[in-house]
């Protein structure tokens, strides 16, 4: 196969006003880039498209940096190191790092994972055995304290986080697991491949009729990725004492004015409600107790993972629009 002579990346040339539009994108080639002294040239394979970066896109102030105008997205990426200045790495060894959304990076070597392609496919170090599958991992047992006598609700349980938190769910012994999705389809999957108690399609009714009626011993434990409609539920539905992990409200995302909050917040302090929001990069230190569990749970099949894969850099833009109307099933990439 003939050598790329040019690099592709994807820049944000306009700040969305509400959901996305391929125009909010532009497509740029430009020079294969050099590495300097510390550094790698990643040839990358797969980058990642996810819900948080649509906050990152606008300039609101957040947790994270606003992407700059005029510059490259970025996010994770896996691929295959071309050149190396660094001891440690050579070409052929497979590494993730977070400059994605281009077909080629200069990545300080500090800033590179290594990962053996061998134990497992390139791409699930960027879903189930990277951020997405270390975000349901640290939510589960970090920030709820899972137990054995948990019933759990799990939002958006289709997505790349929440089926791996419902699955890490069951394997640990929760009494009974609850799903939310959004497609007849994604929800006869969560039952039928994945292992979920039982599951709803949020756009069949209510939600909180819904899931009263899928956890008629209350919630013990709530997986928030939706908010909205489905936070309020999980409220109307939680026991005493019940936990809540808030990992996203991706139902909010490109809302463009306020939204008014749960009309039971009260019912936060009857009940004594833990609600405690989370950021998995504050849990670094845990990603290699994660990857030893959860990793052997992979390759036995016992955690089953799916990848909703896009091809071409190029489409970068409309997989992440897609991503955000829920068009993925598990985790969405962009084959590169």
């Amino acid at each position: 196969m003939t050598a790329p002579t040019k690099a592709t990346e994807i820049r944000l040339a306009a700040r969305p006003h509400g959901l996305p539009t391929p125009a909010d994108f532009s497509i740029v080639d430009t020079e294969i880039p050099s590495p300097g002294p510390g550094q790698l040239l990643v040839r990358n394979e797969f980058v990642s498209v996810d819900p948080y970066m649509r906050g990152r896109m606008s300039e609101a102030k957040s947790y994270a940096e606003p992407y700059e105008l005029g510059k490259v997205m970025h996010g994770g990426a896996a691929g295959e190191v071309v050149e190396s200045t660094v001891d440690g790495f050579a070409p052929g060894d497979k590494v993730v790092h977070q400059l994605g959304w281009r077909s080629h990076a200069v990545v300080d070597a500090k800033h590179a994972l290594k990962v053996d392609a061998e134990l497992a496919p390139l791409s699930t170090y960027l879903g189930v055995l990277g951020m997405t599958g270390h975000t349901a991992w640290v939510g589960l047992h970090e920030i709820a304290h899972l137990t054995p006598d948990d019933t759990v609700f799990i939002s958006g349980a289709a997505g790349a986080v929440g089926s791996v938190a419902g699955q890490l769910a069951k394997l640990n012994g929760a009494k009974r697991v609850i799903g939310s999705a959004g497609s007849a389809e994604k929800v006869r999957w969560l039952t039928e491949d994945l292992g979920f108690d039982a599951a709803f399609n949020y756009k069949d009714g209510p939600v909180a009729a819904q899931l009263a009626e899928a956890a008629p011993d209350g919630v013990d434990l709530y997986f928030d990725n939706v908010g909205g409609e489905h936070l309020e539920a999980a409220i109307e539905s939680a026991n005493l004492h019940a936990r809540f992990a808030v990992c996203g409200m991706i139902s909010t995302y490109n809302d463009t004015e306020a939204v008014p909050g749960p009309r039971n917040l009260m019912k936060i302090v009857g009940k004594r409600l833990n609600i405690h929001g989370f950021l998995v990069l504050d849990h670094g230190a845990k990603q290699p107790e994660f990857v030893a569990e959860v990793a052997p749970l992979v390759a036995g099949g016992q955690l089953k993972y799916s990848e909703t894969v896009v091809d071409g850099i190029r489409n970068a833009p409309q997989a992440f629009i897609d991503m955000l109307g829920g068009a993925n099933t598990g985790k969405m990439l962009v084959r590169v």
